[in-house]
């Protein structure tokens, strides 16, 4: 039979593996180095996403536990759990992490869908929540930065895909992804009005293609 509580923290848990495992293989430098303007970087989604279960599971329903207080710093720096300082280890964030995770699957055991809750941090109008509702919006959220961590990760060396052997992934060398991208480039480049695109587009050397994410 179905069951929705399940269901939901199963997809909770998909988008949880798939931020961590954006990790692997990479040094310190491009786990951590922002790839756009606005700083965005793989292990600083991950603390982020912490201290977001932490909330959303912890202190929304009465239960902070002994980590609430370790985000009190983002009341003066609203992006401190968007990126990790030097003398931080990636070892510390993926704990960090793992014990959001832990105190999350209690609070989602120990409460029925109907739970209420309060989130503090929404609008007074809104703030009166269900377990089921902050669920929801946790998938959605995780899912957003797992997707946040794709194109930081192929950016840095052009690995893509969930993990290794994705079939979601169309299975192409680096020639027909080059042709897919030129292709692309064309389309965009005759709808906006502009010439044809050439068959090279100045400063697009060709590398950095999409291959699947090392194990």
């Amino acid at each position: 039979m179905a069951d929705p509580k399940a269901d939901l923290h199963r997809y909770l848990q998909q988008g949880r593996e798939a931020v961590v495992a954006k990790l692997d293989g990479l040094g310190e430098y491009d786990a951590r180095r922002p790839l756009v303007p606005t700083g965005t970087n793989l292990l600083g989604l991950v603390k982020h996403l912490a201290a977001v279960e932490l909330g959303y599971l912890g202190d929304t329903f009465g239960r902070p536990g002994e980590l609430a207080q370790l985000w009190a710093d983002l009341d003066t720096d609203p992006l401190a759990d968007m990126w990790v300082p030097a003398e931080e280890s990636r070892e510390e964030v993926l704990a960090l992490y793992h014990l959001a995770w832990e105190h999350g699957d209690a609070t989602i055991a120990a409460l029925p869908l109907d739970a209420p809750g309060r989130v503090p941090w929404w609008p007074e109008e809104r703030a009166a929540v269900t377990l089921h509702q902050v669920l929801v919006h946790l998938v959605a959220e995780t899912h957003r930065h797992a997707g946040h961590a794709d194109l930081v990760r192929e950016l840095i060396d052009g690995a893509a895909g969930r993990r290794p052997g994705d079939p979601s992934f169309p299975d192409q060398d680096a020639t027909r992804w080059r042709a897919h991208y030129l292709r692309v480039e064309e389309a965009a480049r005759r709808a906006g009005g502009e010439e044809e695109a050439a068959a090279e587009r100045e400063g697009v050397s060709g590398e950095g293609e999409p291959t699947v994410m090392p194990e």
